[in-house]
């Protein structure tokens, strides 16, 4: 006999709207705390200096995360003119001062240069691993590290606002899996021949959640204390709107949550998410007329 999971059974997907200064594994436990889920996780990590949309799977949820991981996201942040750290944030020491603030412009000149698949080198303090080690850690450490370049996708990038007494700039990104905008915004000064680096980093999409859906830390809190944060709670399959629907019998439910596969000729090739009714069952693969479960829900 297994053993019993303390907590609430709590199905869904929570937005957060993280403050500066505490890491995503810390709302995480906050929200764990305030709502006595039995298993919560989060898709796609903020660093403390980032606020913004942060999506916290509960209970079943958690097996959507693979989709939200890798789905587009959506930032606003600041660039400060004329120096550069080496976190290529407000964070970091800096390592270079004394470049200009260029014109409004001449940074509208080079935005169109980064848009589509570009290559980025992700900065020293990333959580990427270097001989099994977090590329931050070494960095920490006063070690040399050096990452390799790698293609990132970048949809769409807008200047929204410009400032040469202040020597800042505010923009819009949005961009695919793996894009570091402290990357995107030092590369965008060394393209103007200055330094920058970001002092506000906002998100405020990813995939289907957005930051007006989002809820505070403060406001979970005080429906912990009060009325229940049910109608803040979005269901499993909003992480899945990308994904093809496919209707199955109760018959076929029950096959496909003892791990059966199905002939179905109605889905020849792709992923799709298996709905009885309105209920979720699994999300499957179809190959050739056969459905295979990848991963089923226990609602």
């Amino acid at each position: 006999m297994g053993r019993r999971r303390k907590g609430s059974k709590i199905d869904g997907w929570l937005i957060i709207d993280k403050p500066l200064g505490i890491s995503s594994s810390s709302a995480v436990g906050r929200v764990k705390y305030f709502t006595k889920a039995q298993k919560v996780g989060h898709g796609g990590t903020l660093d403390p200096l980032a606020s913004g949309v942060l999506p916290i799977g509960l209970g079943e949820a958690t097996k959507t995360m693979p989709f939200i991981v890798d789905a587009s996201k959506e930032y606003e942040f600041t660039l400060e003119w004329g120096t550069a750290t080496d976190s290529d944030d407000k964070e970091g020491a800096i390592i270079h001062s004394g470049g200009h603030t260029p014109s409004e412009e001449e940074v509208r000149a080079v935005l169109g240069g980064f848009i589509g698949t570009i290559e980025q080198v992700p900065p020293a303090y990333s959580a990427i691993k270097v001989d099994g080690q977090r590329a931050y850690k070494l960095a920490r450490d006063g070690e040399h590290v050096e990452l390799k370049a790698r293609n990132v996708k970048i949809q769409s990038l807008t200047l929204l606002g410009h400032s040469v007494e202040t020597h800042r700039s505010r923009f819009h990104v949005e961009c695919g899996k793996g894009t570091y905008i402290r990357s995107l915004g030092r590369d965008i000064a060394q393209k103007l021949e200055t330094w920058a680096h970001v002092t506000v980093l906002r998100r405020t999409r990813v995939g289907p959640f957005c930051v007006d859906k989002a809820i505070s830390l403060e406001k979970l809190e005080q429906l912990s204390h009060s009325a229940p944060a049910a109608e803040y709670i979005l269901p499993v399959v909003t992480a899945l709107d990308d994904i093809l629907a496919l209707a199955i019998t109760e018959l076929e439910a029950e096959d496909i949550k003892y791990g059966r596969s199905l002939q179905c000729s109605k889905a020849k090739q792709g992923t799709f998410v298996l709905m009885a009714g309105d209920m979720p069952v699994a999300i499957a693969v179809a190959k050739d007329g056969i459905i295979r479960p990848l991963r089923v829900f226990n609602m």
